[in-house]
């Protein structure tokens, strides 16, 4: 268990390691087997850094909807965190797109304090790469995902981590990729060019053969991709009330609050006499494709 400086925000580990093996990843080499952690711990971890004052928690794994112990699996933990306090905020990272499941979904759209945030990473649109990366899912899998989420909760913020240039990647797994997140539409995303990692089994296995200058150019036409469709997203907020837990001053101004809404979105907007640790309403008035500019409703 770790917290935040800000006083607000904890972050709790539920589980180890990783199962997947994806081919570009080093995680199961350096952090073993998933093993699940207790959820009886799990719960009084969360209960003591309420009675702290923590008022949002964060449950971390590789992948979190993998978790199992005994009986209780994701969906049950996600309900007794939630349990804790109605004013105690549940957030989750990282899912994975082949084992998010409807209960998971289900139970996110059942409790009001578990945000409606998803970071849900697809890699490539292209069959053959996810293939390639061992992810275990197909284009039509991951679009069917998103379908679900957005089907039980319409405000769900979803983000993603894409990566460019992974070997063999041709321009049609990479105009693949875009159109994908054409059409998903990702609130934001991590955005990488591949970079071989010793002992995986990519590095093993396939040639990092897509050169240099052509993942640089394919990566920042992701980025300049997600940056249009980041503000169409931030926009489509504008007008509406949101609330958000506030984190603390604004980096860039003082004078002004900031903190997150369910999504995840940043908002900043005027003191008013608030604190961190308070949730606000906040009305949208304008945004840029990373934060929304609020006012507070009242």
């Amino acid at each position: 268990m770790r917290t935040d400086v800000n006083g607000v925000s904890a972050f709790i580990s539920i589980m180890r390691g990783c199962n997947n093996v994806c081919s570009y990843c080093v995680v199961p080499y350096t952090r073993g087997v998933e093993r699940s952690r207790d959820p009886g711990t799990i719960v009084r971890e969360a209960c003591d850094v309420f009675s702290r004052g923590y008022r949002e928690v964060t449950l971390l794994g590789q992948n979190v909807d993998s978790y199992r112990y005994g009986d209780v699996n994701f969906a049950g933990l996600l309900g007794m965190v939630a349990d804790v306090s109605p004013e105690l905020r549940v957030r989750f990272s990282t899912s994975h797109p082949k084992d998010i499941s409807d209960e998971v979904i289900a139970m996110m759209a059942s409790r009001e304090n578990i945000c409606h945030h998803i970071h849900l990473p697809v890699q490539s649109g292209s069959d053959r790469m996810l293939e390639k990366m061992r992810r275990r899912y197909t284009r039509e899998w991951y679009l069917g995902r998103i379908a679900a989420i957005r089907a039980a909760m319409p405000d769900c913020g979803i983000t993603t981590d894409v990566i460019a240039g992974f070997c063999s990647e041709t321009e049609e797994d990479h105009a693949a990729t875009l159109s994908l997140m054409e059409e998903v539409g990702f609130d934001w995303a991590f955005m990488f060019a591949y970079s071989e990692r010793p002992g995986t089994l990519a590095a093993r296995n396939y040639p990092d053969d897509v050169p240099p200058g052509v993942k640089s150019r394919r990566l920042g036409e992701i980025i300049d991709l997600q940056n249009r469709k980041s503000l169409e997203s931030y926009r489509r907020d504008i007008g509406k009330t949101l609330r958000v837990l506030v984190e603390g001053p604004s980096r860039r101004d003082p004078s002004q609050l900031c903190g997150r809404a369910g999504s995840s979105k940043m908002c900043v907007f005027p003191s008013g006499g608030h604190v961190a640790g308070e949730y606000v309403d906040v009305v949208v008035r304008d945004c840029t494709s990373a934060t929304l500019i609020c006012e507070p409703s009242s």
